[in-house]
């Protein structure tokens, strides 16, 4: 079992760069897949980015982006301080929502998978993140 908590977020304008991390505590963080989510008010949770569990001992597993960020956002791990981060740069209005991260112990392969929701268990509280001029 994990418990995740964010950091970072805040007020961005278009155009602009912001990173959140997520830590965890427990143990075998690196067999846990991580991914972040986002939710804008009055729409659905929508996964951006995840990462999965290491395919091997301090070998990173894949990656995985909505089509909304891919290009634009990058997720990276960081198992040795049990975080994952979020480097979001080129922000757009669009962009702005609470965002969740999320883990759970996966054995998908696909970027469906990965970024569903229904998949994951562990959730921190979210972090505020507004893109506006």
């Amino acid at each position: 079992q994990v418990q995740l908590e964010e950091s970072g977020g805040g007020l961005v304008q278009p155009g602009g760069s912001l990173s959140v991390s997520c830590t965890a505590s427990g143990r075998y963080f690196d067999h846990y897949g991580v991914a972040w989510f986002r939710q804008a008010p009055g729409k659905e949770r929508e996964g951006v980015a995840a990462i999965a569990a290491d395919v091997d001992e301090g070998v990173l597993g894949p990656t995985y982006y909505s089509v909304s960020v891919k290009g634009r956002f990058t997720i990276s791990r960081d198992n040795s301080l049990n975080t994952v981060y979020l480097q979001m740069n080129s922000l757009r209005p669009e962009d702005t929502g609470v965002y969740y991260c999320a883990a759970d112990r996966l054995l998908g392969v696909t970027d469906g998978y990965y970024l569903s929701a229904l998949n994951y268990d562990y959730w921190g509280q979210g972090v505020q993140v507004t893109v506006s001029s």
